[in-house]
């Protein structure tokens, strides 16, 4: 991967100058196409790969957009945070109808290098610790929208298993139910598609600084833990969509079984009923 500390954009707008910076993350849409935006979006690229582009929009505000639909500015106002979405969103699949929204607060400051639940503090501006601090906040966001997900169909899941519980049978069979097992699938396969929390950029791996950012950020925004929980519920989801599967089974093959029995019966009755006109 390139180094990007040492690349600047060559934009025009005048930025604030203050020791205080904004990093914001918006979950904009189900996914953004990264072609699209490589080609179309306006800025200077620092990086790029097939999961995602990081561009200095003008000297000291970058935009970081990722596949799975989040858009993330650093030292954008809210003016220019609404035209950079504006942009994106000519690219993006199913753009959601209201977005989910982080931010962290970003201090420079030479007394310590420190990340909190809602601020980083570093003594040294770096573009690539900048990168990795929306990459974070970014996941985070997109997190919180499958966790948000999950919780539902969880919720959904536990009303059906409450109506079996109480009236002894399903509400939900044939069409519904497979439509159900699919959606289920299909968000546990966008999450470890779209979500690598455990991997760590490569500009870590040798510098101790972002090592040290990167455990950090990690940590205070509890990416694993909630990864895990994520897909905990979906492990539980899946454990009663199997149920559900076997006695939807089980109840087709009755149906079928009597079915036949009442053909046989016919055939039967049939049978006696020529012999004994004969």
């Amino acid at each position: 991967m390139k180094t990007t500390s040492d690349l600047i954009a060559t934009g025009v707008r005048k930025l604030p100058v203050s020791s205080r910076y904004f990093a914001y993350a918006h979950q904009i849409a189900e996914a953004v196409s990264i072609p699209c935006c490589r080609s179309t979006f306006k800025g200077k690229l620092l990086y790029s790969d097939h999961d995602e582009l990081f561009f200095e929009r003008y000297k000291g505000e970058f935009v970081h957009i990722f596949k799975y639909g989040v858009v993330c500015t650093y030292n954008a106002d809210a003016e220019e945070r609404a035209k950079v979405i504006k942009e994106v969103l000519s690219c993006c699949k199913n753009p959601l109808n209201s977005h989910l929204i982080e931010k962290i607060e970003v201090c420079m400051d030479k007394k310590e290098n420190k990340v909190t639940f809602d601020k980083v503090n570093l003594t040294l501006f770096s573009i690539d610790s900048i990168r990795l601090i929306m990459l974070y906040v970014s996941q985070s966001v997109a997190l919180n929208r499958y966790a948000r997900i999950t919780s539902e169909i969880l919720a959904d899941t536990e009303k059906h298993t409450a109506n079996l519980e109480i009236n002894g049978r399903l509400s939900i069979s044939g069409a519904k139910l497979k439509k159900y097992i699919g959606r289920v699938l299909n968000v546990k396969n966008k999450i470890s598609e779209n979500l690598y929390i455990f991997d760590s950029p490569e500009a870590t791996w040798e510098d101790e600084i972002l090592n040290r950012l990167d455990h950090d950020l990690k940590i205070t925004f509890d990416l694993k833990n909630r990864y895990r929980n994520i897909h905990h519920q979906i492990d539980i989801i899946k454990d009663n969509l199997e149920l559900f599967k076997d006695m939807t089974f089980h109840r087709e093959n009755s149906r079928l079984e009597w079915v036949i029995i009442i053909l046989i019966l016919v055939d039967v009755l049939d049978l006696l009923l020529t012999k004994f006109i004969d």
